[in-house]
């Protein structure tokens, strides 16, 4: 199928838009300090069968991956949160320091992106780590920078959110490939028949872009397949160094959309993985970079990830209004009661506190009619 017309990706647009609402957003969970390198995100928002709302991510301290661990703190917890209230208030109920997620003798120096996933077995988290004692392929081994490690991906599954603090912690994702080595920021989204997809970050050996692919565990499988590296290859202009998808929404089959299967992906990009030196008559403007990017939306119709279609193609869709304008890490939860988005909003101090905005739904019917 081609891509849709222009009126239905403007309604499209708008309908992301009303998503991810800048102004409207409301904080969830704010950071440990009101200041530049300090925030929580980075996971996912999920529905008990209670009704009771869950959320992960990692609160992140100040420092400099490029000198090594001894420059901050940097990704120092994993917590999870409940809400008895649809979001209005959270209350910490599970955390994991670095140590705690150690693999074997393989300490953890950083955490990164994280998802929660409900199965019939209970409730699995995916989450990424840095770790020291994984050697870079020799070829490329002084390339490893001292007080850093490899990123990679792992699973712990219990019967309950509170029985993942004693879960085993098993290694999902990982790669040897210099092109794909750093894998990391996992987000969990189940296909129309029932088979789970793992999207993921990746970064080559030299840290140069930030890349996403995925891999599937079939329905009624244990252990997912292999990985897809090239599905959604990264953009032209203000995403030409950093695409990463960071979560997968199927469009609500109503009004204009009730007969047409589609799915929208939401992801990070920017123009460099540093600030750049901008011309002082230059247009100033988010341009996007590691740590602060700046968010976009693509599509896909019928659940075929292999042809991906950007709404965002010359330009981003989401800004922060606020401090570098990041806006990354969007997530979207599609509950009983509407549609709860979540992400990572840059603020006036250059904090990223996690906020929050809800579409009812019938708001939700009025933007798709």
């Amino acid at each position: 199928m081609s891509r849709l017309t222009p009126d239905l990706e403007a309604k499209l647009c708008n309908f992301a838009l009303a998503l991810v609402d800048q102004k409207q957003a409301v904080v969830a969970v704010p950071p440990q300090q009101n200041s530049t390198g300090f925030w929580f995100g980075g996971g996912n928002m999920i529905e008990a069968a209670d009704g009771q709302l869950y959320l992960v991510g990692r609160y992140r301290n100040f420092g400099d991956s490029r000198t090594g661990l001894g420059a901050g703190e940097r990704g120092l917890e994993l917590a999870i949160f409940r809400s008895d209230d649809r979001g209005g208030t959270w209350q910490k109920q599970v955390s994991f320091s670095k140590p705690e997620l150690n693999v074997d003798d393989r300490a953890v120096l950083s955490i990164e992106g994280s998802a929660l996933y409900l199965s019939e077995r209970g409730v699995e988290l995916f989450v990424s780590t840095e770790k020291a004692g994984i050697e870079y392929p020799e070829e490329f081994r002084s390339f490893l920078k001292p007080g850093t490690g490899v990123w990679t991906i792992e699973r712990l599954e219990a019967s309950s959110i509170e029985g993942l603090k004693n879960a085993t912690i098993e290694t999902v994702l990982k790669s040897a490939d210099p092109s794909v080595l750093h894998v990391k920021d996992p987000a969990v989204y189940t296909a129309a028949n029932g088979d789970l997809v793992v999207m993921f970050c990746t970064h080559p050996y030299c840290w140069s872009s930030s890349n996403t692919a995925y891999a599937i565990r079939r329905k009624n499988q244990k252990q997912l397949g292999g990985s897809c590296f090239d599905f959604f290859p990264r953009g032209s202009t203000w995403d030409v160094a950093i695409t990463r998808g960071t979560s997968v929404l199927d469009v609500p089959k109503l009004g204009a959309f009730a007969n047409r299967p589609v799915s929208l992906l939401f992801y990070d990009g920017g123009e460099s993985l540093r600030n750049l030196d901008e011309h002082e008559q230059a247009v100033k403007r988010a341009r996007g970079y590691s740590c602060e990017e700046i968010g976009g939306v693509a599509y896909f119709l019928d659940g075929d990830m292999s042809r991906i279609y950007r709404l965002s193609q010359n330009k981003p869709m989401f800004i922060s209004p606020y401090g570098t304008g990041c806006s990354r890490y969007v997530d979207v939860l599609s509950a009983s009661d509407g549609l709860y988005a979540t992400w990572q909003q840059s603020q006036s101090d250059l904090s990223q506190p996690l906020v929050m905005n809800f579409l009812s739904n019938p708001a939700i019917a009025k933007l798709l009619a």
